[in-house]
This record gives C-alpha cells, sequence and structure tokens, in this order.
C-alpha cells in the first residue's frame, strides 16, 4: 500500500547528551551510555497519506526500552496513535511506524529490523508544541516531556530515526516523566532531539 509522511521529529531517552548512538561529524554512534536505553519518540505527520487516507495533522509516539548486552538487543514498545484521528486513520498511523507497510526508511528503523516486544498499541491524546529551540510533548497522563534548549556549541548531530540525512539539534531534557504500563522513569538533565522526518512506501 503506498504511503509518503513528513513532518516533525522529536525524543528524549535516559542517555546523557551528546546522546552517544547519534552520528556527530559524521562519525557514527555505538553503545548508548548505560546500556540499558529508555525513551519516548515523536513524529508530528505535517503532511502525508496512506493511500487515500489523510494523515495530516496527526501524531504518534512511541515508548521503548532495549539493552545493548540482550542477544538481539529487541526493543521492547508501547505505540500511542492519535487518539483524534478515526479508526481507518489509526490503523494507517500505527501499519507506517509498525513497519507493516514497509518503505526504505522504516524498514531499517531498529524496532523494524529487530526483535521487537510490542506490548500495545494505543489512541491517546498527543500534542507536540514548539518551546523555545525544542519541543513540549505531552501524551494522555502517560508522558510528559519537555526540552527547550540545545546543547552548547554541538557538533553536527544526526539521528538514524529521522534519518542521517536529516539534520537537527541535540537537546538537554528539563524534563521526561514517563508513566505508562509497564514503563515507569522520572528523568532530568538527559538528552532529547529534535529534526525532521520523511518516510515512504518508495
Amino acid at each position: 500500500m503506498p504511503y509518503a509522511v513528513r513532518g516533525s521529529y522529536f525524543e528524549s531517552c535516559n542517555c546523557d547528551p551528546i546522546c552517544p548512538c547519534r552520528m556527530s561529524d559524521g562519525i557514527p554512534g555505538g553503545r548508548s551510555t548505560h546500556g540499558i536505553c529508555f525513551g519516548a519518540l515523536c513524529w508530528l505527520v505535517e503532511e502525508g497519506r496512506v493511500d487515500d487516507v489523510d494523515l495530516q495533522g496527526l501524531a504518534v509516539a512511541l515508548v521503548v526500552r532495549y539493552d545493548d548486552d540482550e542477544v538481539g538487543s529487541p526493543w521492547s514498545i508501547v505505540l500511542h496513535v492519535d487518539a483524534t484521528g478515526d479508526e481507518r486513520q489509526r490503523a494507517a498511523l500505527a501499519d507506517v511506524f509498525l513497519g507493516r507497510l514497509g518503505g526504505p526508511h522504516v524498514s531499517r528503523l531498529p524496532w523494524v529490523r529487530k526483535p521487537r516486544h510490542l506490548l500495545d498499541v494505543r489512541g491517546s491524546a498527543i500534542r507536540l508544541t514548539p518551546e523555545g529551540e525544542g519541543y513540549r510533548l505531552d501524551v494522555a497522563d502517560a508522558v510528559q516531556l519537555r526540552a527547550t534548549q540545545p546543547v552548547p556549541a554541538q557538533p553536527v548531530v544526526r539521528c538514524g530515526i529521522p534519518g542521517y540525512e536529516e539534520p537537527g539539534r541535540e537537546l538537554v531534557a528539563e524534563r521526561l516523566v514517563v508513566s505508562d504500563e509497564p514503563f515507569e522513569w522520572d528523568l532530568s538533565e538527559n538528552c532529547a532531539f529534535a529534526s525532521t522526518f520523511a518516510y515512504a512506501s518508495e
């Protein structure tokens, strides 16, 4: 099924800034700071559709955890799809971001190409609001994330999830609070990242 989606991307995890998973000045990243990584990722579709289903203005959030040293490094994930969308729109969002529709970029995403534990797909109110040089993200009562200040004097930082071809800004998170069964944490001064994304079926 053909699709194309593009828009804004925002994430934060428990790694120290600058997240060592990122590419810095063209040097590929490596292991996470603590060996076990957990965080929240968000995509706001500013333009896009799946076949005849319009997704403009809808958002997706992913709450994740993985262990670098677990065999295969599988990702455990909860996917939140925008509750303001209708049933077809929510299903289309899940199909794209879980990799069910393929696509050259989506197929390389770690929770698509690796083993994964899909714990749930939840319809939630998702709000991504520009603030400072970053964003504030609210996912119902499950995620509160705010990161508005960039890392000073940072190198050229890119992330594989929006795509290494997309420039981005490394940020320091003022707050990352998750209460999203089975995930629970409360962090500050950890890494965050803002960029754009463009995924398509071909």
